[in-house]
């Protein structure tokens, strides 16, 4: 891990935009920490500099709360080579979406799959960097989306604990199944009117986890139209899978 950039920001918290191989991401932790702070990944859909306002403002709000928090920049986003593939796959996914026509399973697929074959890895890479940290530990939790990577994450990645996944994008069929293998506890944010996800879909989806523990909020409203309070909901469902309780001395 190469930190790049080091900045101390005015709610004292620091932010380290950093590199592991390619990847470039981005770290937030309290200023002074009194001690190893619980870490969660901070889901996006892509472009760290266009998303930066969003997820710096959601990984402030989870440092404020006692957590750390990371995210990476996804394949083909930001300055990251583009997939010709991916993108021709996205301009008929938005056409669909634009003109009210059905999104086929073989556009979601030709979009999704590849990114969570090559995202997820590099997710579990970046997650290596940052726990080696000393103020850096486990258990660890996942938010936001591409809901795909959060759903493959939450089956491969045995140091997630716990996942809020956000169901504002679309899910390819055959990745159902993982979402049956799924046990962590589940927490699902779906914005009911948002007018770029397929919300039968996302009910269906919750429907499938397999998970004992799972939670569907779902909210009147657009894609970025999400309530101030799911923040603070969010921080209390990880309080509740990732804070280890401590044995009292003696």
């Amino acid at each position: 891990m190469h930190v790049t950039s080091e900045h101390r920001l005015d709610d004292h918290v620091l932010e380290r935009r950093f590199t592991v191989g390619d990847i470039p991401g981005i770290l937030w932790t309290p200023e002074t920490p009194a001690e190893p702070t619980p870490l969660i990944l901070v889901g996006h859909p892509g472009g760290l500099d266009m998303m930066y306002p969003r997820v710096s403002t959601r990984a402030r709000h989870a440092v404020a709360a006692g957590y750390a928090a990371a995210t990476i920049e996804l394949p083909g986003s930001g300055a990251r080579p583009r997939s010709a593939d991916a993108e021709k796959a996205r301009a008929e996914l938005r056409h669909a979406v634009a003109v009210g026509e059905p999104v086929t399973d073989d556009v979601v697929d030709r979009l999704v799959l590849p990114l969570v074959e090559k995202s997820v890895p590099e997710w579990q890479s970046a997650l290596d960097a940052v726990l080696e940290l000393p103020e850096i530990c486990g258990p660890v939790g996942y938010s936001g989306g591409v809901i795909a990577i959060g759903v493959r994450l939450a089956v491969v990645e045995p140091r997630i604990a716990a996942a809020l996944l956000y169901a504002g994008s679309f899910l390819p069929r055959s990745m159902f199944e993982e979402a049956r293998q799924t046990t962590i506890p589940l927490q699902i944010l779906l914005q009911w009117d948002d007018e770029g996800n397929d919300r039968q879909m996302a009910l269906d989806l919750f429907d499938a986890f397999g998970s004992q523990e799972k939670t569907l909020h779902a909210n009147i409203g657009g894609h970025t139209g999400v309530p101030h309070f799911e923040g603070d909901d969010g921080n209390r469902f990880f309080d509740r899978h990732l804070i280890v309780p401590r044995t009292p001395p003696g």
